[in-house]
């Protein structure tokens, strides 16, 4: 049996906790409303040291910062409870992006507000932004047009600010390298995502080739994908493990160890004008699930969780520009 092949066990224990960063979450979303407080304290006790808001829609833009001005409250430091334990909580980070998937919902007056909004307030990164023709309304010439003309917007304002991007490809690769080929936005200096990948082996080393790291959800845990399981190895056997980012994608891409259903379906994407409205809450994924991605991704490169989890880190910074010293 493969690596690709072989299931992770379910019932098998955590390892060791390792720092982490989780690269792309939506833990500003209101499904975390009743308990992120104790879901962050959870993450950072199973090792994530750094997490980011990532924008989808204008009018949640300053929902980010309000999640991330509740965390400064109480992140980084310690907060000591009534029985004397202290809690500590992961830094929380912003990046701002108009999402492919909603772009009937942009305006020209989005990208105007968003960029006042980064002049005014630097986020880490541009993100999420990219082309999705997931629906037949998303391949219709003139809503794909607006998605590749945002796209470009997007792009622009990263080189403007000297920002990394996060991606959201969904059925579009060819077409997103095409126009990432063609911009004058270079991953290689400035960094970059291309967030949760879906593509093929080939499609994966040309994001690689472009300079940006791919990033592994919780959807590596599943045996079943054994295309995307396929294209990681693949990316890393040309070059190297440094050219991989782990995520949680929450509330979405729970790992399949963490599920208390069989309903896959995912929380994002179902309708543009709904969100998470109809997600399943039992199988909402939380950032303390990422250590999950890390094991069952230790255990498809054949790589130790320790090695794995400090090089992650590594190329969490050089895809976000940042130098955050790795916890000893």
């Amino acid at each position: 049996m493969t690596a690709i092949d072989s299931p992770l066990i379910a019932d098998k224990p955590l390892p060791v906790t390792f720092p982490l960063v989780d690269t792309h979450t939506h833990f500003d979303a209101p499904v975390f409303d009743s308990d992120r407080q104790t879901q962050a304290q959870q993450a950072y006790k199973r090792g994530v040291r750094h997490l980011v808001l990532v924008g989808y829609l204008y009018r949640h833009f300053d929902r980010l910062y309000d999640t991330q001005q509740a965390f400064d409250v109480m992140p980084s430091s310690v907060v000591t409870d009534v029985a004397g334990q202290s809690d500590l909580y992961p830094k929380a980070h912003i990046a701002l992006g108009l999402h492919p998937f909603y772009i009937e919902q942009h305006t020209e007056a989005h990208l105007t507000a968003m960029a006042k909004m980064m002049e005014e307030h630097r986020p880490l990164a541009v993100g999420e932004i990219g082309l999705d023709t997931y629906t037949d309304t998303m391949k219709q010439p003139e809503i794909f047009a607006k998605q590749q003309r945002f796209f470009n917007a997007q792009l622009d304002m990263a080189v403007t600010h000297q920002l990394p991007v996060m991606l959201h490809i969904r059925k579009a690769h060819a077409e997103a390298l095409a126009l990432l080929k063609a911009h004058d936005y270079d991953a290689h200096k400035l960094g970059g995502i291309a967030h949760s990948f879906s593509g093929g082996v080939q499609e994966a080393k040309a994001f690689v080739n472009l300079g940006f790291k791919l990033g592994v959800t919780g959807q590596v845990t599943n045996p079943n994908a054994k295309k995307l399981r396929r294209a990681i190895q693949a990316a890393v056997d040309s070059h190297g493990i440094g050219c991989l980012v782990i995520e949680t994608d929450c509330p979405d891409m729970t790992p399949i160890m963490c599920q208390t259903s069989d309903n896959s379906q995912s929380a994002l994407g179902q309708s543009p004008l709904d969100e998470w409205g109809d997600a399943p809450a039992h199988n909402r994924n939380v950032p303390a699930n990422l250590s999950w991605v890390l094991l069952s991704l230790s255990e498809l490169l054949d790589t130790s969780p320790a090695e794995l989890a400090r090089q992650l880190w590594q190329n969490s910074c050089d895809a976000l520009q940042t130098k955050w010293t790795y916890p000893i």
